[in-house]
């Protein structure tokens, strides 16, 4: 009898305790990893377009003359229209050889200058590329044009916090589902999403020397994102 009684207490000992067991000694903690996601929409209010001046002449010269007067020209056109000189960039100069149809006798000479402009003010964007293809006249060519988001701190910061709240989130149902409870927070590591310059098209080819209407600029919406790994302690 004292055989079965000892049993049975040992038995009773076992099923009142609900706790798991604690890992051995100097054994892995009980953990969670998991990633969490965060975007916020955040309104594009910066322009940049990408601009090329070009003018083929019989000599270097003459290339290069009418090259640089057709950029000073614009460049002026639009300080007239209200950019601050600093948003106005020179990215690139070239001068190169021109070729006749047996490929070594040199015709004439090719130069182009590239330059980039920053409209802070998207309510002048249409009337800033309109003076540039109307001043720049055919030797004028724009490359590119980008919607972006001069400031995105605060974008971040509120993506920031959704992927660490998504986190959480992930790692309570994991606790929750394995029957234990979160703990104190072990590691975090962050990657910030990249947000890409929103591309406008453009009509490609020669502009023309006449009155160019005024291209509308739709901003839209851009998504600023961020992920996060985070690793819970589970007990």
């Amino acid at each position: 009898m004292l055989f079965i009684g000892v049993l049975l207490a040992g038995a009773l000992v076992s099923g009142c305790d609900s706790k798991p067991a604690a890992p051995p000694a100097g054994g892995a903690a009980r953990q969670v990893t998991v990633v969490g996601n965060g975007k916020v929409d955040g309104a594009p209010d910066t322009l940049t377009a990408n601009a090329t001046v070009t003018f083929t002449g019989s000599d270097v010269t003459v290339a290069m003359n009418q090259t640089n007067e057709r950029q000073q020209a614009v460049v002026e056109a639009l300080v007239t229209a209200g950019v601050d000189r600093k948003d106005i960039a020179t990215s690139n100069v070239t001068l190169q050889s021109q070729y006749g149809s047996d490929g070594t006798t040199v015709t004439g000479y090719q130069a182009s200058n590239v330059f980039t402009v920053t409209v802070r003010d998207l309510s002048t964007a249409s009337r800033v590329l309109a003076v540039i293809t109307s001043t720049g006249g055919n030797a004028t060519r724009l490359n590119s044009v980008n919607l972006s988001i001069n400031d995105d701190s605060q974008l971040l910061r509120d993506a920031r916090a959704r992927a660490f709240n998504d986190a959480k989130d992930r790692a309570q149902q994991f606790a929750d589902l394995s029957g234990l409870k979160l703990g104190n927070v072990l590691s975090i590591s962050e990657v910030p999403g990249a947000v890409p310059p929103m591309p406008v098209p453009m009509p490609r080819g020669p502009m023309a020397d006449a009155a160019v209407s005024a291209v509308p600029i739709e901003p839209g919406q851009q998504t600023v994102s961020f992920q996060v790994t985070a690793v819970w302690e589970l007990v």
